[in-house]
């Protein structure tokens, strides 16, 4: 059974093997960690790697909160004051070399005493010089992962992605953009299937 805790569990698991994977795969830096706790209930680890041999600097922060659902969440989804449960995993990588990317991804999901729940998450890419073979290669990854569950996610994520990354005041889109889903409930398997792959690309 998919509970709260076991998705915070796999999400603690979720960044032990993604910093053993950055550390390994750069070479020299490790990884500090800053454990923290949110004083309305729960908390989460920060870890920071810096002046690696490829990796200016790469934070993965882990977060399992808990307490009175905001006013700017229950306005936005205009639902009555409730408590919520929420964790996840974020990644933000700069590298030291201008030709290489930054990236950045997130899973998360969201749960309230009023039995509303889901998951959402994303992953992006901003290269200062844009390399057109590297960006297609980039999508046709997302794009073979999500094809496994739906033809229609890789469409409908891509675009969710060029839309929340748009900078409406200099009309253009943030780097070559990537996936990004969210409010997608549990007891969609497919969702859970994809959720559970994105790190793995």
């Amino acid at each position: 059974m998919l509970t709260r805790d076991t998705i915070a569990t796999w999400f603690e698991n979720l960044q032990d093997n993604i910093c053993q994977s950055i550390a390994y795969t750069d070479g020299k830096a490790a990884f500090k960690e800053d454990q923290w706790q949110r004083e309305g209930g729960g908390g989460g680890k920060t870890r920071i790697l810096e002046q690696g041999n490829i990796l200016e600097k790469a934070g993965v922060a882990f977060s399992a909160v808990h307490g009175e659902t905001p006013a700017s969440i229950l306005q936005t989804l205009q639902l009555e004051p409730s408590g919520f449960f929420a964790t996840g995993v974020s990644i933000v990588m700069h590298p030291i070399n201008p030709m290489m990317p930054i990236i950045h991804m997130n899973v998360r999901y969201f749960e309230m005493t009023s039995g509303i729940s889901w998951f959402g998450g994303g992953i992006d890419l901003t290269p200062h010089y844009v390399d057109i073979k590297d960006a297609q290669f980039f999508h046709q990854q997302l794009k073979q992962v999500c094809d496994k569950h739906d033809p229609t996610y890789y469409p409908k994520f891509k675009q969710w992605a060029d839309d929340y990354f748009y900078i409406k005041h200099r009309k253009e889109t943030r780097g070559i953009g990537g996936i990004f889903f969210d409010s997608s409930r549990p007891t969609n398997t497919k969702v859970k299937r994809i959720f559970l792959l994105l790190y793995r690309m």
